[in-house]
Order: C-alpha cells, then sequence, then structure tokens
C-alpha cells in the first residue's frame, strides 16, 4: 500500500503529539523527517524518534516529502505554508492557517488551481457531542443565544499570541460548524493581564435572524472551564466539553418525569482522527475534511474581533 511520506514542522509541546500521531499511522505514513531549529528540541526529537532525520529548515527535505505538518508558532504558519504550496505539497497547518486577513488573502490565491491537500487543525469539530448534536443546533427556531466560556489558569505557553488567536478560535470556528445563522457583526472588550498581548476577551457575535452569541476566553482564570450553552424556546442545552457531558433541558419533561437529562460522551483522540483523515484525503484525492476556506473564515472572524478590541467598535464580519 502507498504510504504518504511526511515531515512535522516544530517539536514543541503540540509537534511532539503530532509526532506521536505519525508514528501511530505507520501502515499509510512514512515519518521522513522532523524540522526543528532549537538545539534542544533536536536532542529531544532525536532521542525520541532515532529512526527519523532531524533537520533545522523544510528546505533540506522539500524533495522528500509528500506532505508536511505545520506545529510551529502562529508568526510563522503563512510562510511556511506559502513554501509548502508553492512546492506542491500537501498541508496539514495547526490553527490558525495564517495570523490575519491579509495573509489569508493571499494563500488563497496561492492556493488556487493546486492539485493538493491542505487540512486546518481546528480540532474541536472532533468531539463526539456534536454528531449527537450539530443537526439539532442547525435545526433551532430562531432567535436563540449562544454562550461560550474557555477559559484556564495562565499555563505559560503559546504567548507568543493573543488569547484571541490561540483559544477564541476554536469557538469562533464553532460558531460557523455548528449553528446556520452566520456571524454579522462582531463586538469585543480585551484585558492584558501577563503578557502585552490580550489574555483575556469578551466576545459578543449578533449572527442572523436576530441570534446572538457571547464567547468568553482567558488564560489567567482561577478555574479551568470549556462549555457551549444554547438557549432557546426549545429549552437550554448545555454540553460541558471538560467533563464530557451534555444537559438538556427542553420545554417539556423527559419520558421519566424530569426536566433535565444528563448525558455522558466518550472523550476522543481528536488529533490521532484529524490525521487519519488527512492521510485519507491524500491518498484517496479527495477534499480536507476541514479545508482552507474553513480555516480563513476562523481567521477573519479573529481579525474582526481583533480590530473590535483595540478600537472599542463594533466590526462588521464580511465571510467569503
Amino acid at each position: 500500500m502507498k504510504k504518504v511520506r511526511v515531515a512535522v514542522l516544530g517539536y514543541g509541546h503540540l509537534g511532539k503529539w503530532h509526532c506521536q500521531k505519525v508514528d501511530a499511522h505507520k501502515e499509510i505514513a512514512e515519518f521522513v523527517a522532523i524540522v526543528e531549529k532549537f538545539p534542544a528540541g533536536q536532542e529531544a526529537a532525536k532521542a525520541n524518534h532515532p529512526n527519523v532525520r532531524i533537520v533545522s529548515d523544510i528546505k533540506e527535505v522539500i524533495n522528500d516529502i509528500d506532505a508536511a505538518f505545520v506545529v510551529t508558532p502562529t508568526s510563522t504558519h503563512f510562510e511556511l505554508v506559502k513554501y509548502l504550496l508553492e512546492n506542491n505539497k500537501h498541508v496539514f497547518c495547526e490553527k490558525p492557517v495564517c495570523s490575519n486577513d491579509d495573509e489569508a488573502g493571499k494563500l488563497a490565491e496561492i492556493a488556487k488551481g493546486k492539485n493538493v491537500v491542505l487540512q486546518v487543525g481546528h480540532s474541536e469539530r472532533f468531539h463526539e457531542a456534536w454528531d449527537k448534536l450539530r443537526e439539532r443546533m442547525q435545526k433551532l427556531t430562531p432567535p436563540f443565544t449562544v454562550r461560550i466560556n474557555r477559559v484556564a489558569p495562565f499555563k505559560g505557553r503559546a504567548t507568543d499570541v493573543d488569547v484571541v488567536q490561540d483559544l477564541a478560535i476554536h469557538d469562533l470556528d464553532l460558531m460557523l460548524y455548528l449553528f446556520k445563522q452566520k456571524p454579522l457583526e462582531v463586538t469585543a472588550r480585551g484585558q492584558r493581564i501577563r503578557t502585552n498581548k490580550w489574555d483575556h476577551a469578551n466576545i459578543y457575535l449578533s449572527l442572523e435572524d436576530k441570534c446572538d452569541a457571547h464567547i468568553v476566553v482567558g488564560r489567567n482564570s482561577v478555574k479551568e472551564m470549556r462549555d457551549l450553552e444554547v438557549i432557546s424556546r426549545e429549552g437550554m442545552l448545555t454540553i460541558d466539553l471538560f467533563t464530557n457531558k451534555i444537559y438538556d433541558a427542553t420545554n417539556t419533561t423527559f419520558d421519566d418525569g424530569s426536566f433535565v437529562k444528563e448525558e455522558v460522551y466518550s472523550k476522543r483522540d481528536h488529533l490521532l482522527l484529524e490525521h487519519g483523515h488527512f492521510y485519507k484525503s491524500v491518498l484517496e484525492s479527495k477534499p480536507a475534511i476541514i479545508g482552507l476556506k474553513d480555516g480563513l473564515n476562523a481567521v477573519h472572524l479573529v481579525d474582526c474581533t481583533l480590530k473590535s478590541m483595540e478600537t472599542h467598535a463594533p466590526v462588521k464580519v464580511n465571510l467569503g
């Protein structure tokens, strides 16, 4: 069976996990190289993957691979994805695929006519909860309100970007994935606490059909919370993404006479699933499960959010 020859670009916190997932797909993936510029990272990569080439620049192995995983800091994504596309390589890029709308437009132009797979790592789409609930959310009677919390104590990582690019992008993407009502306008406020970038953000989205959403993200909280609530005339639905539980309070009672139903759903290895979809798309010449358009729409919402935070004014959304 043909295998996809891959390189992983970056051997930091997330890069190490990606390397493990490449190893877990030995039947369809040939692990060619790890690209890591820092000496400490190179030594760690050599120790953990002795049979994989360790290089400091993607150019050293560009002719030896079919695809690459971009798991480097966000500020490097655009140039690396651009280089890989120009060399007709398949790309899996961790979110965000680039930093802003300007880079997004350039990537869209470069990708035109390229016969390659470009998958973006929006891993939050892979919760089992969405398999159970997405169709229901798509059919909700408007107007409704969505509330999302994604906060955690400071962990000292990903400080090269603000909390919107690091965390809120998950939930902005989920809004596009779960609901058919698209964002029309963003109003956001933030705080710089630990770094010189935004460490906390309150994001308000005006959606189609008079619906709305409130997203709170932070990396300096006293506790960890990851949940999504939907309040509509049909009732209230809460998904606790931290404990993998669904709480459902409809506008009627359940068969046992109760008003709230609790369901536990299975935890998944999102990264393993993403890798499997990527290799399948490459080998079968099929579109990526989360493609460039999805990634660029998420970047646009991030850009609108950051503009609103800087200007203290609402920003219109213009999705492609």
